[in-house]
């Protein structure tokens, strides 16, 4: 499948059209980004690590149907996606108090909640992503509530099967950000999950240790973030022991080659 111009570029994707006006090409960039891009880096080897975990979960996500705009991963850095309307809304939610909760409303971090709690960000990088209700998603017509109604049942089946897939490897998963986009599917539209679910997106603690795993280890500094990811693919299952560094080896040697044509 031809690769067609860049239609859009984010923090940490580009998307770029193809020969069918129904399926995109989403690559995965190195750039690391932090507090709204206020905080920046260049981390050789995230985005190939984010591409191929991402692709694992939405896989199985989709195995236990839960409808997503993953085609097929094409190579180390891009996936062939399906072209859908992202709604301007990022859905949290939150396992175990962390991060911004915790300093807006004065709660203790590590604080385990009784249950779930989504809470909604308006997708908008000049404001801040700030928090909103559903009353205003309602008012203002960023997404229908038959729509907010189907995303939350999603959401809350995507945190049961996660909690558990990544339990079984040692992971406690502390929160994750979710996208979602519509599709025309029978003429109809249809709300599918979208974006990424990596470490990128979510918080990920050892469950022994509580060892971050996540993109807090670039937030708060606490040393390089490509092991901490590497070991969350190795769990996973998506990279064998004796090739845990692979992942990074291929970007450095692409990069090599580049240079030497």
């Amino acid at each position: 499948m031809k690769k067609g111009k860049k239609l859009y570029e984010g923090k940490a994707k580009i998307i770029y059209a193809t020969s069918d006006k129904n399926l995109v090409i989403q690559y995965f960039k190195d750039d690391a980004t932090a507090f709204n891009n206020q905080k920046k880096s260049l981390i050789e080897g995230k985005g190939v690590l984010n591409n191929r975990i991402s692709e694992h979960i939405l896989a199985n996500l989709k195995q236990i149907g839960i409808k997503n705009h993953l085609v097929k991963r094409l190579n180390m850095r891009e996936q062939i996606i399906k072209h859908v309307e992202i709604i301007p809304i990022e859905f949290v939610l939150r396992n175990v108090a962390t991060g911004s909760i915790t300093k807006r409303l004065d709660i203790e971090d590590g604080t385990v909640l009784k249950e779930p709690l989504i809470e909604y960000c308006l997708k908008d990088d000049k404001l801040g992503d700030p928090l909103v209700s559903e009353e205003h998603i309602l008012v203002f017509e960023w997404a229908t509530k038959k729509e907010i109604e189907k995303i939350k049942k999603m959401v809350f089946r995507i945190n049961d099967f996660m909690v558990g897939m990544f339990r079984g490897v040692g992971i406690k998963l502390i929160d994750f950000k979710l996208e979602f986009g519509r599709i025309k599917l029978n003429g109809k539209n249809e709300v599918i999950l979208a974006d990424e679910i990596s470490p990128d997106t979510c918080r990920l603690w050892d469950s022994v240790t509580d060892k971050k795993m996540d993109k807090d280890r670039f937030r708060k500094d606490l040393g390089d973030l490509i092991p901490a990811y590497t070991e969350v693919a190795r769990r996973l299952g998506i990279l064998h022991e004796q090739s845990n560094v692979s992942a990074v080896n291929v970007t450095k040697l692409s990069s090599v080659k580049k240079k030497s044509k």
